[in-house]
């Protein structure tokens, strides 16, 4: 349950701590190890100590000290920085990592990369630009990403073919909105008194952060511009139908649990136990699945509104490393995660099934296409980095989060249309502008 956090309830709970509370200078812990500080369930801890192994083995001289987050760990950062004990790495989310940098607690990684420009031009040639620039904020860049998760959508083989249904492989041929739903309702189960026991899609992600996807996918950002925005969209009635159509897969269609029905079974459990046809996710769902002997399962794109496309999009889903600014083990960090997001350290990552890694050579390799043999759709994670775009990078966005959560999830619930939330739209840009 730990990883869902990180995906869920972390991304809509963590910035209402205040940004305030970090006091200059995050400092030692009294002792002269490197600190990593991270967010994993325990397989996946097992990883990332794979890849610390590995650079131990490759410099002995520098010892690593690894702290696992708990739930809430933009919290416990806050207080460890308060305190002036900051690690010297840190874990980073592309919704979260801006309101740091621009108070200064996030190390300008471009110091160290103009000191390697030969290192500095290779990373980039091999990385997919869409995940680096995603921690590129106002001249500086903040990370360097590690690991990517944009949402896709699983699909049970054995429910869709029986209903004769092939989806698409591929970003670029995508299906569109009344493909999906029919694909949806043809899935979808009812016994004879109108229960459903089989649904046609299920969200394992945070609801409201999934309509914004499929409105993104009828052809509108979801802010303007993505980084540090002046304008949310919801007035934008391309964007508004998108997060119709995905609202309306619950509540007028019925093929999607509602509020009520995800109450009973999580919407992994019910794709995990052949009770949902289909279910949006990431891949940290993906070794849920896989160790399941019982489940068929491969993995399908984002549906494309009728002013959407050609291809689908997906959010950017990636986390990165960051390193503390007042680090005393700078030079120590800058190694570490020079290894963790390179070639050596992807590579474990490719290997682990646990992540799908940001580097091309990586997503290419042996190891990535061993890790995920079940998998026929393999171009849905390898051609995934290229096809995602952020949802929205800001300073504010905590303020913004709560303001948003509480009238989308009233579309949601059917409560009330995605158009009345252009009504909303000049109190979120009012928050935008009041960005420190």
């Amino acid at each position: 349950m730990a990883l869902r956090l990180h995906r869920r309830t972390l991304l809509r709970s963590a910035l209402a701590a205040p940004l305030a509370t970090f006091g200059a200078g995050c400092g030692s812990t009294g002792d002269d190890a490197l600190t990593f500080f991270f967010q994993a369930r325990p397989e996946e801890a097992r990883a990332r100590l794979r890849v610390v192994a590995a650079f131990a083995a490759r410099h002995p001289d520098i010892r690593i000290r690894t702290i696992l987050s708990g739930p809430d760990p933009m919290q416990q950062m806050l207080t460890y920085c308060a305190g002036g004990r900051c690690p010297d790495v840190l874990m980073a989310w592309e919704l979260l990592y801006a309101g740091l940098a621009e108070r200064g607690v996030l190390l300008d990684l471009n110091t160290l990369l103009d000191r390697e420009p030969e290192y500095a031009n290779n990373l980039r040639a091999e990385s997919y630009s869409t995940l680096y620039d995603t921690f590129a904020y106002r001249g500086g860049q903040y990370a360097l990403p590690e690991q990517w998760s944009g949402v896709f959508l699983y699909y049970n083989r054995k429910l869709l073919a029986a209903a004769g249904i092939r989806p698409p492989a591929r970003w670029d041929a995508a299906w569109g909105h009344d493909e999906f739903l029919a694909a949806a309702q043809a899935t979808t189960r009812r016994d004879g008194d109108g229960r459903v026991r089989q649904w046609g899609f299920a969200d394992g992600w945070v609801p409201y952060y999934s309509a914004a996807c499929f409105g993104m996918n009828n052809g509108t950002a979801w802010f303007t511009p993505a980084v540090r925005p002046v304008h949310v969209n919801l007035d934008d009635p391309g964007f508004a139908a998108g997060m119709q159509f995905y609202a309306d897969l619950a509540v007028r269609h019925r093929v999607a649990p509602n509020v009520a029905d995800r109450q009973a079974m999580s919407a992994p459990d019910l794709f995990a136990r052949g009770r949902a046809a289909m279910l949006l996710g990431g891949h940290w769902l993906y070794s849920e699945f896989a160790g399941r002997a019982d489940l068929d399962f491969d993995v399908t794109v984002l549906p494309v509104g009728p002013r959407g496309g050609p291809g689908a999009v997906t959010d950017v889903g990636c986390t990165g490393l960051a390193i503390a600014a007042d680090s005393p083990h700078r030079d120590a960090a800058w190694e570490f995660v020079k290894f963790a997001t390179g070639p050596e350290g992807q590579a474990l990552v490719a290997e682990s099934g646990l992540f799908v890694p940001v580097l091309r050579s990586a997503m290419g390799s042996a190891g990535f296409a061993n890790a995920h043999r079940g998998i026929g759709n393999l171009r849905v994670f390898a051609d995934g980095p290229e096809h995602s775009r952020p949802l929205v990078i800001t300073p504010v966005w905590g303020k913004v989060d709560a303001l948003l959560a509480r009238h989308c999830n009233r579309v949601l619930r059917g409560a009330a249309s995605a158009q009345s939330l252009a009504a909303v739209a000049p109190d979120i840009d009012a928050l935008l502008g009041a960005r420190t």
